[in-house]
C-alpha cells in the first residue's frame, strides 16, 4: 500500500538568487487542501553571504529587521519539521511551489544544513510545469502568475510575503490537481 501524501504549498523569500549567493530570509507554507492551515518564519541572514538590495526591495525584509526578529536557521528548520509532522502525520509531505526549483533549492539546502535531512526528499511538484502540461502551453514565458491566474483564478494577489504567496499557490494547486482528486 502506498504511503499517504500531503501536498504542502511552499514559498520563500531570499536575499539572493541561490543558496550560495543569498540567504533564506522567510518561509511560508500551508496545506494545499486547507490554505488557512499555515506556517511562517522569518530567518536571520547567514554571515558572509551576499545581500542583494534588489531582492530586499521586493520582499521588504531588511537585515536589521531580520537580525532583531528572525529566528536562527536551525530554529526555523526545526519548527518547519515539527509543523510538517503535525499537519501530515503518517503521510509524506509533498513540496508544491510556483517555480518550485527556486524555492526548493533554498529549503533543501537549509534543511540539510541545519536539520540534517530534508522532509520533502529530493523532489517537488512545480505548478508552472503542471500548468504547461495540463493546458499544452508551449512556452515557459507563458507560465507567469498573471497568465496562470487568468485560467485558474485565486482571490489572492502575490505580495512577496511568503505565507500569503504560499496560500495563493495553494488555491492554484487545488484547481490544477482537482481533476485527479489529488489535492490531498
Amino acid at each position: 500500500m502506498a504511503q499517504p501524501e500531503t501536498f504542502i504549498s511552499i514559498d520563500i523569500e531570499a536575499s539572493g538568487p541561490s543558496p550560495s549567493t543569498g540567504s533564506l530570509v522567510a518561509l511560508g507554507a500551508c496545506l494545499v487542501s486547507d490554505p488557512e492551515v499555515g506556517f511562517y518564519r522569518e530567518i536571520r541572514p547567514l554571515g558572509g553571504v551576499p545581500w542583494d538590495l534588489g531582492a530586499e526591495r521586493i520582499h521588504r525584509l531588511t537585515r536589521a529587521h531580520l537580525a532583531a526578529h528572525g529566528l536562527t536557521p536551525s530554529e526555523a528548520m526545526a519548527d518547519l519539521a515539527r509543523w510538517l509532522e503535525e499537519v501530515s502525520p503518517g503521510a509524506r509531505p509533498i513540496f508544491v511551489g510556483f517555480n518550485a526549483a527556486f524555492d526548493w533549492m533554498f529549503v533543501a539546502e537549509y534543511c540539510h544544513r541545519f536539520l540534517g535531512r530534508n522532509p520533502f526528499g529530493i523532489s517537488a511538484l512545480d505548478l508552472k510545469s503542471l500548468y504547461m502540461g495540463r493546458h499544452r502551453v508551449a512556452r515557459w514565458d507563458a507560465t507567469g502568475f498573471s497568465e496562470v491566474t487568468r485560467v485558474h483564478p485565486t482571490r489572492r494577489q502575490p505580495t512577496h510575503q511568503a505565507l500569503d504567496d504560499a496560500r495563493a499557490q495553494a488555491e492554484i494547486a487545488q484547481q490544477l490537481l482537482e481533476r485527479d482528486g489529488a489535492a490531498g
